[in-house]
């Protein structure tokens, strides 16, 4: 009961809330009327909205995609490796989890001083080795301002995966690996006819959990990009956008900002239903 009455208090009353709101119009924070679903078309139909929305919403799927390729796979090797060289493992262990412990605020803030091209270290240093056509305005290039965002955001949370993978290594019986050595098999191939198909539930716990926390970014990007998402929008996401709505926008910020709260839950809950549903089917055949 306690633990039910606490996500009742913080998630289900605001849920209700938004959807309450978004169903009427406001003047400031003042309820004006009843609208039912006409903030719903206000935010697809009205400019700059209607544009925002499809580019935001492209940037947390490229954001999703990096981060899959990039923290996961990163992770899945840092996993193997102290599977198979346990010496240490705790240290390490630890210390990749270590930027857990940090606000993505915090280490947003950090790394836009590391990466600042006037003042920055890591600049100096390309400078210092020879490297000055490497130096760049990392966050103020459309180009590499969310391939940037994608490598800082799996710096800090590369332990997640490298921990549930290793918990998962730990899980596989011995005698399987054993056997398949014996068969002949190079470790190339008894990972991926042995290892990895046992690996499939962390896989689809890694996945869901990652698709929520791409689709859920927001302290990060502001911190590296402002609320308006870096250069030209290029680090704009559904998160950015819903703050732009809420804070600075109209006399209708409250109706509006709540209509899109509600539909980027609804995203974010379907999609991980879909993808839950659909990776525990995987692992059955």
């Amino acid at each position: 009961m306690p633990a039910f009455a606490l996500y009742g208090l913080f998630l289900v009353v605001p849920l209700v809330t938004a959807f309450y709101y978004g169903l009427f119009q406001w003047d400031g924070t003042r309820q004006a009327g009843f609208v039912g679903i006409g903030n719903y078309q206000e935010i697809f139909t009205r400019y700059p909205l209607r544009d925002e929305i499809p580019a935001a919403l492209g940037h947390n799927v490229l954001f999703f995609v990096g981060t899959m390729a990039i923290q996961n796979t990163i992770g899945l090797g840092l996993a193997l490796l102290l599977h198979r060289n346990p010496r240490g493992k705790r240290l390490f262990q630890t210390l990749f989890s270590l930027p857990y412990l940090i606000s993505p605020l915090i280490v947003g803030y950090i790394w836009s001083l590391l990466l600042s091209p006037t003042f920055g270290p890591i600049n100096f240093a390309l400078r210092a080795v020879g490297l000055d056509a490497w130096a760049r305005p990392w966050l103020g290039e459309p180009d590499l301002a969310l391939p940037v965002l994608i490598l800082v955001n799996a710096w800090q949370w590369i332990g997640g995966p490298m921990l549930i993978f290793g918990a998962a290594l730990g899980g596989i019986p011995q005698e399987l690996e054993e056997a398949a050595a014996m068969d002949g098999a190079s470790a190339t191939r008894a990972f991926w006819s042995i290892r990895f198909p046992l690996l499939m539930p962390a896989v689809g716990v890694i996945t869901v959990l990652t698709f929520i926390g791409c689709f859920n970014i927001f302290d990060l990007v502001y911190a590296l990009g402002g609320s308006d998402g870096g250069p030209g929008g290029a680090m704009d996401v559904l998160g950015l956008l819903y703050y732009r709505t809420a804070f600075q926008g109209g006399s209708n910020a409250i109706g509006e900002s709540s209509a899109l709260a509600m539909l980027i839950f609804v995203l974010i809950f379907g999609v991980s239903l879909a993808l839950e549903r659909a990776l525990r089917r995987r692992e059955v055949h």
